[in-house]
Protein backbone atom coordinates (compact mmCIF):
# COMPACT_ATOMS: atom_id res chain seq x y z
CA UNK A 1 0.00 0.00 0.00
CA UNK A 2 1.68 3.62 -1.10
CA UNK A 3 0.67 6.75 1.26
CA UNK A 4 -0.36 8.78 -1.79
CA UNK A 5 -1.98 6.43 -3.93
CA UNK A 6 -5.82 6.64 -4.71
CA UNK A 7 -6.51 3.45 -5.46
CA UNK A 8 -4.40 2.33 -2.15
CA UNK A 9 -6.16 5.28 -0.14
CA UNK A 10 -9.95 5.82 -1.88
CA UNK A 11 -10.54 8.39 0.76
CA UNK A 12 -7.90 10.54 -1.42
CA UNK A 13 -10.71 10.98 -4.11
CA UNK A 14 -13.31 12.06 -2.51
CA UNK A 15 -15.87 11.69 -5.57
CA UNK A 16 -14.66 8.06 -6.26
CA UNK A 17 -16.88 5.22 -5.50
CA UNK A 18 -16.62 1.62 -4.52
CA UNK A 19 -19.52 0.30 -6.75
CA UNK A 20 -18.68 -3.65 -6.20
CA UNK A 21 -15.57 -5.69 -5.17
CA UNK A 22 -14.51 -9.14 -4.29
CA UNK A 23 -12.03 -10.58 -2.33
CA UNK A 24 -8.82 -8.82 -4.13
CA UNK A 25 -10.35 -6.22 -6.39
CA UNK A 26 -12.92 -3.32 -6.37
CA UNK A 27 -14.96 -1.72 -8.98
CA UNK A 28 -14.39 2.08 -8.65
CA UNK A 29 -16.86 5.28 -10.31
CA UNK A 30 -16.24 8.58 -10.10
CA UNK A 31 -19.78 10.56 -9.73
CA UNK A 32 -19.53 12.33 -13.27
CA UNK A 33 -19.48 8.87 -14.63
CA UNK A 34 -22.86 8.30 -12.55
CA UNK A 35 -24.85 11.02 -14.31
CA UNK A 36 -27.01 9.78 -17.00
CA UNK A 37 -25.83 11.07 -20.91
CA UNK A 38 -22.59 12.11 -19.57
CA UNK A 39 -19.47 11.84 -21.00
CA UNK A 40 -18.24 8.19 -19.84
CA UNK A 41 -21.70 7.30 -18.50
CA UNK A 42 -21.30 4.04 -16.64
CA UNK A 43 -17.57 4.36 -16.77
CA UNK A 44 -15.54 2.83 -13.92
CA UNK A 45 -12.33 0.87 -13.00
CA UNK A 46 -11.47 -2.18 -11.43
CA UNK A 47 -8.40 -1.70 -9.93
CA UNK A 48 -6.95 -4.68 -7.52
CA UNK A 49 -6.79 -4.42 -3.59
CA UNK A 50 -3.17 -4.44 -3.24
CA UNK A 51 -0.48 -1.69 -4.94
CA UNK A 52 0.51 -3.38 -8.37
CA UNK A 53 2.32 -1.03 -10.39
CA UNK A 54 0.99 -2.38 -13.82
CA UNK A 55 -1.67 -5.42 -15.27
CA UNK A 56 1.75 -7.08 -15.71
CA UNK A 57 2.60 -7.36 -12.15
CA UNK A 58 -0.93 -9.09 -10.52
CA UNK A 59 -1.00 -12.35 -9.63
CA UNK A 60 -2.46 -15.21 -10.86
CA UNK A 61 -5.36 -15.19 -7.75
CA UNK A 62 -5.47 -11.29 -8.76
CA UNK A 63 -6.18 -12.23 -12.47
CA UNK A 64 -9.08 -14.64 -11.61
CA UNK A 65 -11.12 -12.07 -9.32
CA UNK A 66 -10.64 -9.49 -12.40
CA UNK A 67 -12.50 -11.53 -14.68
CA UNK A 68 -14.94 -12.67 -11.82
CA UNK A 69 -15.62 -8.92 -10.97
CA UNK A 70 -16.05 -7.70 -14.74
CA UNK A 71 -19.01 -10.25 -15.21
CA UNK A 72 -20.76 -8.38 -12.23
CA UNK A 73 -19.92 -5.19 -13.20
CA UNK A 74 -21.10 -6.33 -16.58
CA UNK A 75 -24.27 -7.38 -15.44
CA UNK A 76 -24.51 -4.12 -12.97
CA UNK A 77 -23.78 -1.37 -15.63
CA UNK A 78 -25.89 -3.67 -18.05
CA UNK A 79 -28.56 -3.29 -15.57
CA UNK A 80 -27.81 0.61 -14.30
CA UNK A 81 -27.18 1.83 -18.23
CA UNK A 82 -28.02 0.06 -20.95
CA UNK A 83 -24.85 0.30 -23.01
CA UNK A 84 -24.87 -1.05 -26.79
CA UNK A 85 -21.54 -2.24 -26.19
CA UNK A 86 -18.21 -1.67 -24.29
CA UNK A 87 -14.54 -1.01 -24.29
CA UNK A 88 -12.04 -2.63 -21.96
CA UNK A 89 -8.38 -1.83 -21.23
CA UNK A 90 -5.37 -1.39 -19.64
CA UNK A 91 -3.05 1.61 -20.05
CA UNK A 92 0.71 0.33 -18.88
CA UNK A 93 3.89 2.67 -19.06
CA UNK A 94 3.70 5.97 -19.27
CA UNK A 95 3.82 5.78 -23.10
CA UNK A 96 1.30 3.18 -22.94
CA UNK A 97 -0.94 6.31 -21.33
CA UNK A 98 -1.57 5.42 -17.49
CA UNK A 99 -1.14 8.41 -15.44
CA UNK A 100 -1.86 6.75 -11.80
CA UNK A 101 0.84 4.08 -11.33
CA UNK A 102 -1.74 1.46 -9.36
CA UNK A 103 -2.69 -0.95 -12.18
CA UNK A 104 -6.60 -0.21 -13.74
CA UNK A 105 -8.76 -1.80 -15.90
CA UNK A 106 -10.80 0.57 -18.07
CA UNK A 107 -14.33 -0.89 -18.49
CA UNK A 108 -16.09 1.80 -20.34
CA UNK A 109 -19.61 1.28 -21.50
CA UNK A 110 -20.94 2.66 -25.63
CA UNK A 111 -23.72 4.04 -26.76
CA UNK A 112 -25.10 3.86 -30.15
CA UNK A 113 -25.52 7.87 -29.93
CA UNK A 114 -22.07 8.74 -29.31
CA UNK A 115 -20.53 10.61 -31.95
CA UNK A 116 -17.77 7.80 -31.93
CA UNK A 117 -20.31 4.75 -31.84
CA UNK A 118 -18.46 2.23 -33.90
CA UNK A 119 -14.95 3.39 -33.44
CA UNK A 120 -12.91 0.91 -31.33
CA UNK A 121 -9.60 1.48 -28.98
CA UNK A 122 -8.09 0.88 -32.24
CA UNK A 123 -9.16 4.26 -34.14
CA UNK A 124 -7.19 6.82 -32.62
CA UNK A 125 -4.21 4.69 -32.63
CA UNK A 126 -4.37 3.94 -36.14
CA UNK A 127 -5.00 7.78 -36.57
CA UNK A 128 -2.75 9.60 -38.84
CA UNK A 129 -2.61 11.83 -36.42
CA UNK A 130 -0.17 9.00 -34.40
CA UNK A 131 1.81 8.09 -37.64
CA UNK A 132 5.39 7.58 -36.02
CA UNK A 133 8.37 9.46 -37.63
CA UNK A 134 10.84 6.97 -38.94
CA UNK A 135 14.53 7.29 -39.02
Amino acid sequence: MKRDCIFCNIELEPKQKIILKNEHCLFLQLEEAQVKGANLEGAGLIVPIQHRETAFDLTSEEWESTYSLLQDVKKYLDTVYKPQGYNLGWNCGEVGGQHIFHSHFHVIPRYQDEPLAGKGIRYMLKSSVNERKSN
